[in-house]
C-alpha cells in the first residue's frame, strides 16, 4: 500500500483523534511528560505547567545544535503549550484549579503526596471538576509498602527483575539503554487516561488513575513474573532466544545484521543459503528444539557465511528468501533509513529561534485522523498570555 492510499480519506480539520480533549500537565523529567506527549500527539490540547525556572528536562544535555533546547525537552514536550506559574503559591494554585475545572485530564508524576501538599491532589481537583480523570505516575504507585519511596526509571527496572535478564550471559545485570520504565509508565498513563475518559463519557464518572513504573515494567516482562512466582528464574540470553536458533547478531564485512529463525520452514530455506543444504532436513537441525540444543553450531555456521559478505548482500539474500532479517543500525543510520523517513518518524520542526530540527514523530498512524508534530517544544511560559487571558486572569 502506498502512503497516499492509506491517507486517502484523511481529515485535515482535526488535530487528531483526541481533538477537543483538554489536558493539564504538572510533570517533570520523562514519565509524566511522555504520558502527556502521547495525548498531545493524538490531538489533545495539552497545557504543560512549569515553575518559572522550567522543568528539569530542559537543562539535560546534549542541546540541539544551534539552539539552547535540550534533546529531552524537544522530544517529549512537542505539541504542548507552556504555562509558567508557581503552583506552590496561592495565585499559582488558583490558576491551576481554574484550568483544571475546564480540563478533561490532569497528569502529574511527583512523589506521592506532593500534589496533595499543594492542595492540588485528586480530591482537591474533583471539588472543582467532579468528573476529572486524574493520572498519577510514580515509581511504586499510590499504595503498597513502598509507595512513599522515591522512584526513578532505573530503580523500577532493577526492582522489577528486568536487569537480571538484560545484557550478555556473562555480563552483570544491565539496565536498558533508554528510559524504558519511564516510557512504559508514560504509555500506560496515556492508555489509562483514554480508558477512564471513555468511562466518563459513558457514565459521567471521573476517577484517579494510578500508574507505577514498576507495575509497567512487570506488565511488559512477557510473562516472566509468572515464571518467577513459580520459582523459575530466567537466564540472560543476550541477543538470542531460548526457544529458537539461529537467532542472533551476525557480523558482516561492513556491519552487522540480526537474523531470527523461529520456524522450521525458515531453517529449510536458510540452510542452502549458508552453503549447508544437506542440513535442511538433518535430524540434528531440522526442528526448533534440536537447533536450540545445537545453537553454538548454528551460530558458527551463520557467522562463517555472513562475515565473508557485505551487509547489504547478506540482507538481500535473506530478505529475498522471505527470512526475518534486519540491519543492526546505529541511530544515525536509522535516521537516514528511507523506510523511517517514509513513515514520518522524523519530522522537520522549526523552533522559536528559526532553527529547524528533525523531531521524532508519533508512532500510531490514523487513516482518518492523522497525527503529526504540530509544534515545537515551547519556550518557558511561551503561552502565558493566551492561556491566562482566556480564563480571565491579568498578565504582567
Amino acid at each position: 500500500m502506498k502512503k497516499e492510499e492509506f491517507y486517502k480519506e484523511a481529515r485535515r480539520d482535526l488535530s487528531g483523534p483526541l481533538d477537543g480533549v483538554r489536558v493539564l500537565e504538572a510533570t517533570t523529567t520523562w514519565a509524566g511528560p511522555m504520558c502527556a506527549a502521547v495525548l498531545a500527539d493524538l490531538g489533545a490540547d495539552v497545557i504543560k505547567v512549569e515553575i518559572p525556572s522550567g522543568d528539569v528536562g530542559r537543562a539535560i544535555s546534549p542541546m540541539l545544535p544551534g539552539t539552547e533546547v535540550s534533546f529531552m525537552h524537544a522530544t517529549v514536550n512537542r505539541n504542548k503549550r507552556s504555562l509558567s506559574i508557581d503552583v506552590r503559591s496561592e495565585e499559582g494554585k488558583d490558576i491551576f484549579l481554574k484550568l483544571a475545572s475546564e480540563s478533561d485530564i490532569v497528569v502529574e508524576n511527583f512523589k506521592v503526596g506532593t500534589m496533595s501538599g499543594y492542595d492540588l491532589g485528586y480530591e482537591d481537583i474533583r471539588k472543582v471538576k467532579p468528573d476529572i480523570v486524574y493520572v498519577s505516575i510514580t515509581g511504586w504507585g499510590q499504595f503498597g509498602p513502598n509507595h512513599e519511596h522515591a522512584g526513578y526509571d532505573p530503580l523500577a527496572q532493577a526492582a522489577s527483575g528486568f536487569l537480571t535478564v538484560n545484557g550478555s550471559p556473562e555480563g552483570p545485570p544491565t539496565k536498558a539503554g533508554t528510559f524504558l520504565a519511564d516510557d512504559l509508565g508514560g504509555l500506560h498513563g496515556a492508555i489509562g487516561a483514554m480508558a477512564a475518559l471513555r468511562h466518563r463519557d459513558q457514565t459521567g464518572e471521573g476517577q484517579h488513575v494510578d500508574i507505577a513504573l514498576q507495575d509497567a515494567m512487570l506488565f511488559q516482562s512477557d510473562g516472566l513474573p509468572t515464571l518467577g512466582a513459580l520459582g523459575i528464574e530466567p537466564t540472560r540470553m543476550g541477543n538470542e532466544f531460548g526457544f529458537a536458533a539461529p537467532a542472533n547478531v551476525y557480523d558482516c564485512l561492513d556491519g552487522a545484521v540480526y537474523l531470527g529463525v523461529l520456524l522450521d520452514d525458515h531453517w529449510k530455506i536458510l540452510a542452502p543459503i549458508i552453503g549447508e543444504p544437506e542440513l535442511a532436513e538433518h535430524p540434528t537441525f531440522a526442528t526448533r528444539d534440536e537447533r536450540a540444543v545445537n545453537r553454538d553450531v548454528c551460530n558458527m555456521m551463520v557467522s562463517e557465511w555472513a562475515k565473508q559478505l557485505p551487509r547489504e548482500q547478506v540482507l538481500k539474500k535473506l530478505q529475498t528468501a522471505g527470512l526475518p532479517a534486519a540491519p543492526v543500525n546505529t541511530f544515525p543510520e536509522a535516521a537516514k533509513d528511507p523506510h523511517v523517513q517514509e513513515r514520518d518518524m522524523l519530522q522537520p520542526i522549526e523552533f522559536s529561534n528559526g532553527v529547524t530540527m528533525p523531531i521524532t514523530g508519533p508512532a500510531a498512524k490514523f487513516s482518518r485522523t492523522p497525527t503529526k508534530v504540530r509544534s515545537a517544544a515551547p519556550d518557558i511560559g511561551q503561552h502565558n498570555e493566551e492561556i491566562l487571558t482566556k480564563i480571565g486572569m491579568k498578565t504582567d
